[in-house]
């Protein structure tokens, strides 16, 4: 990726509905070339998306939760995951803990039920999100000199 590739992937991460005409004025690229560009980006799996961020709070999902899973059978935990409808997020990690899940919930009660429910696959450790920040823009890595 050069740097205007790296302009083309901020810019999109900032305003993913910015059209290509404003884009291009942005990198200073005619529309074909920078429409040439964004398909390359695409097709390289570079970008992999276009996505609504969405207010969980006002998506009646205030309750939102870390869960820690200590479990023998990662596989029924992660088809359990996959289609629990209140997961957002799921990790396969390696350590102590072996998987860690992110939930977004109506409820106390709600999330109760999630974790009796996951209680079959592993013994979890539940963490409430009290405020959380994450980043807007990634920018690929790059080693300086």
């Amino acid at each position: 990726m050069d740097q205007i590739d790296k302009k083309i992937v901020q810019e999109l991460q900032l305003n993913a509905k910015i059209s290509m005409k404003e884009l291009a004025e942005v990198v200073h690229l005619s529309s074909p070339a920078l429409i040439e560009r964004v398909r390359k980006l695409e097709e390289q799996k570079v970008i992999e998306g276009y996505h609504a961020h969405v207010d969980l709070k006002k998506m009646d999902r205030p309750i939102c939760a870390i869960i820690l899973f200590e479990s023998k059978d990662c596989k029924a935990l992660a088809d359990f995951c996959n289609s629990h409808s209140d997961v957002l997020e799921c990790y396969r990690v390696a350590g102590e803990i072996s998987y860690i899940v992110k939930i977004a919930t109506y409820s106390v009660e709600s999330l109760e039920k999630f974790i009796d429910a996951s209680m079959a696959y592993g013994t979890p450790s539940t963490n409430i999100v009290l405020s959380s920040h994450a980043k807007k823009v990634i920018e690929p890595f790059s080693v300086e000199d």
